[in-house]
């Protein structure tokens, strides 16, 4: 498996994993669900890859425990929602910078992220300068930081039948954000990008990976 070693600024050592050209002109940190950087999201990083994107996606567990890949059970969902508590979003934040500057030198940077990964890369746009574009899908925390002002173009998606997120959180959140692209796909529940949870719904995953690739293009060349 294509990983590296990546350090971030206050020492802490993480995996990641790289795909795409080394010399991409375009590239994307992409941040992993509750689950680990398992093999749904190293399908997502080589699907970008294929698409010409330098991509790499830290470990962010690796704070807490090293090599966690989690499955979609109950138990493993616990299991991720125990190990998210243990993270403060400072250092994930950290983790995220140190994965942007393991990218292409001279490449536009952007950032992805899925479920808590799709927080992070609004943390990423708000808390940071390092990225061009953001992109999230399900991020839940998103809409306690609406008010956060973020520094590139920002487009998130959201299922209308998620548990996690009411749709009265997203309406705050394009409230809050009229210059943030908000998608609501009618009947989707959370995680309805991934392929392997009983929630996907491929035609509303293919319509947000359009839309993703088409606010990348725009937005990072």
């Amino acid at each position: 498996m294509p990983t590296i070693e990546l350090t971030a600024a206050d020492g802490h050592v993480l995996s990641a994993y790289t795909a795409g050209p080394a010399d991409a002109k375009r590239a994307l940190v992409v941040v992993q669900e509750i689950f680990g950087v398992n093999r749904h999201m190293r399908r997502v990083c080589d699907d970008f890859a294929r698409e010409g994107y330098a991509v790499v996606c830290p470990a962010l567990f690796d704070r807490s425990e090293r090599g966690v890949e989690l499955g979609y059970e109950a138990a493993d969902v616990a299991c991720g929602r125990d190990l998210r508590g243990t993270i403060d979003a400072g250092k994930t934040l950290l983790d995220i910078l140190a994965a942007a500057a393991a990218l292409p030198r001279g490449a536009r940077r952007g950032i992805v992220g899925y479920c808590w990964g799709g927080t992070v890369a609004w943390h990423g746009a708000t808390r940071s300068s390092a990225f061009a574009a953001s992109v999230g899908w399900y991020g839940g925390g998103i809409a306690a930081a609406k008010a956060e002002q973020p520094a590139c173009p920002v487009q998130l998606h959201f299922g209308e039948t998620d548990a996690s997120i009411p749709l009265a959180d997203v309406e705050a959140i394009r409230a809050a954000q009229p210059g943030v692209e908000v998608f609501v796909y009618g009947g989707a529940g959370h995680g309805f990008g991934c392929e392997e949870r009983g929630s996907y719904v491929p035609a509303d995953a293919a319509r947000a990976q359009e839309r993703t690739l088409a606010f990348f293009a725009k937005h990072l060349g």
